[in-house]
Formats: C-alpha cells, sequence, structure tokens
C-alpha cells in the first residue's frame, strides 16, 4: 500500500498494518535547510524554497507525512496582523493586533486567498504534488479560530471577550471560522492530503474547557461540515480534560502534545471514536535537547501505546539535530520487526 492511500485509510479510521512516521506540526529545522539549500525565512515566502525544504522531511529525515508551512501566522498575515519574519533560527511572529481596540469590526475579505502568503503556500502544494517520485502525504497547516482571534485582538483582550462578553468573542470566533474554512478549502483543493487546524489558545490552560465547548466547539464543528476534506486538529498543552468535546467536532485525527496526562485515555477514546491519533514525541525536551537513544524509548513508548502516526508532540526547534528524527522512523520499525516476531512465535 502506498504511502498516500496508508494515510486515507488512517484518516478513514480503517486499520493499517504499521503505523506511519511524520509531522503534522511545524518542523523547519537547520539541518535540512543546509542540506536542501533552502533556508528561511526565504523559504517561509517562496514556492519553490517551500516545497524544497518541505520535500527534504521525506527525502532526507525520511519522514512518511511531511507539512507545510512551517508556521502559523498566514491567516492573520492576510487578514492585517504586521509580522516579523524571523530569521534562519527563529520562526515568523505577530507584532500587531489590527483589531484590538474595534473587534466587531472585523470582518473577512472577499479576496482572501490573493492575500499575504496564502498564495506561496497554494503554489508550494500543487510544486510538491508534481515533483517526480514524490509520492507523500502532505498537509496543510492553518491556524486555528481562537489563535486568529488571538492574533487580531491581542490574547489578553480576546480571552476578556470570553469571560465578559461571550457573545461578542463567538462572533469573532464566527468569523475567524469563515476565514479557515476558505483557506483550507484553497489548499484541499491545490492538493493537501489534509488540512491541520492548530489552535494552542484552545488549549484548557489557556482557555479554559467550558470556554472552548461554549465558544470554539461550534464553530470546529461547523468548519469540518464545510470543508471537502479531512482535517486534522492539534491543541497544546494537557487536553485530556476537553477530549470529549474535542471528538464531537469531526475531526479525521488529533495530534497531541506530551503533556497529556493519560497518553491510553487518549487513544482509546479516540479509536472508539474512530478517530485516529498522532503524537506524541516530546519537542521541547527529547526532540531538541536529548539523545537518538532518548528518542527511541520516547517513540516506543507511544507506539505501544497503540498511536496511529508516530509524529513529534508539538512544532520542533529549528536546532533539533537531523539524527533525532531519523530515529523516530528507525524506532517505528524496531517496533513493527518486534511485533511481527510476537506473531510469529517461536519457530
Amino acid at each position: 500500500m502506498s504511502l498516500s492511500k496508508k494515510f486515507q485509510h488512517i484518516l478513514d479510521g480503517k486499520k493499517v498494518d504499521t503505523p506511519l512516521v511524520g509531522t503534522v506540526t511545524t518542523s523547519g529545522i537547520l539541518d535540512l535547510m543546509d542540506i536542501s539549500r533552502a533556508s528561511r525565512p526565504e523559504a517561509d515566502r517562496d514556492p519553490v524554497k517551500m516545497a524544497k525544504l518541505a520535500s527534504s522531511l521525506h527525502t532526507v529525515a525520511k519522514f512518511e507525512v511531511i507539512r507545510i508551512p512551517f508556521d502559523v501566522t498566514l491567516i492573520g498575515e492576510a487578514l492585517g496582523c504586521q509580522i516579523d519574519f524571523g530569521t534562519k533560527a527563529r520562526t515568523p511572529s505577530i507584532i500587531t493586533h489590527p483589531f484590538e481596540n474595534n473587534p466587531a469590526d472585523f470582518d473577512v475579505p472577499t479576496d482572501l486567498l490573493g492575500r499575504g502568503r496564502i498564495p506561496v503556500v497554494m503554489e508550494a502544494i500543487s510544486l510538491l504534488k508534481s515533483y517526480h517520485g514524490l509520492q507523500v502525504p502532505l498537509v496543510a497547516g492553518i491556524e486555528g479560530p481562537a489563535d486568529l482571534a488571538s492574533y487580531l485582538c491581542s490574547i489578553k483582550s480576546f480571552l476578556k471577550l470570553t469571560i465578559k462578553e461571550p457573545e461578542t468573542a463567538r462572533n469573532i470566533i464566527e468569523k475567524c471560522i469563515d476565514a479557515c474554512i476558505t483557506c483550507a478549502n484553497a489548499y484541499l483543493l491545490s492538493g493537501a492530503d489534509a488540512v491541520v487546524v492548530g489552535d494552542a489558545l484552545s488549549s484548557p490552560e489557556m482557555m479554559g474547557p467550558d470556554a472552548f465547548r461554549r465558544i470554539v466547539k461550534p464553530a470546529l464543528i461547523r468548519f469540518n461540515k464545510s470543508i471537502s476534506g479531512h482535517s486534522i486538529l492539534h491543541i497544546c498543552g494537557e487536553t485530556d480534560s476537553i477530549m470529549p468535546d474535542i471528538l464531537e467536532c469531526g475531526f479525521s485525527a488529533i495530534s497531541i502534545e506530551e503533556n497529556v496526562k493519560d497518553l491510553k485515555y487518549m487513544v482509546d477514546c479516540a479509536h472508539r471514536s474512530n478517530t485516529a491519533i498522532i503524537g506524541n514525541i516530546s519537542t521541547a525536551d527529547t526532540l531538541y535537547r536529548k539523545t537518538a537513544e532518548d528518542v527511541r524509548k520516547e517513540a516506543l513508548q507511544c507506539l505501544d501505546a497503540n498511536i496511529d502516526i508516530l509524529a513529534p508532540g508539538c512544532g520542533m526547534a529549528p536546532e533539533t539535530p537531523l539524527e533525532n528524527i531519523r530515529a523516530m522512523v528507525k524506532s517505528r520499525d524496531e517496533h513493527v520487526e518486534k511485533m511481527f516476531r510476537f506473531k510469529k512465535g517461536p519457530e
């Protein structure tokens, strides 16, 4: 079975013989920039360099699922936020909040898909899909509605609205999800195999479970009813407390961070809902700071928990060693060999 077919099977809730290894979170690392000769921040704005850097995740790092873009500020930029494009080792960030003083005035422009770097990602998707021999699943990332609202209004102002003016916060989220739907469908039409929604502000440590259920969850449900392909949700932090709500949103897969309290609980909940689980090797600690052997141990724990796609728990630091990324694939192969021997039994 091809990698793309296996990926589709996993997101359809079907069983496959071996888990995939890859990333659905941001993944621009320095080693791959040097090898591919496609460095950021140029690779964040040039479709050819974006495609070259992304393809190196497969051709060099051996990942079986790759992702573009390498940051989560594109829709915010297209809606008027000013961006610090960073450096080779520092990702782009939001530096202005155009609707902080008048959040109710925000509307989604009709020419959204022609703004900022959204056309760059659409072209890079098309390039990756046309590369001869690059038969690998490609996911396209977008910022989620709560993150987008915080870009437009500032984190402090938006979180205050969720408490003092929840109806205003809900209206902003609904407009943000309109932008997410438009962008997601454009990426899917360009050839992406799935879209991944990254929504860090929806974390229970940030927004709180009640606000997520009342304000964000309805928008995410509408998102999945409005797009034309598979979707993945990534929320940072300990998402155990909102997992039942997340699963009601209709995503094909859930990407989880290493900070979840109970990995087995998360996997079991998802599988009972016919939803795949992606993750959750520590990015800030294991992949970034530790050795390939440490990666191996953590990866085998994830695989023993029956995870569907072995992946970093969140976005990877640019300084993450290539050796540690490759260790993920080697660990999956070791796990598969061990399971084969177990099923085969003694000679």
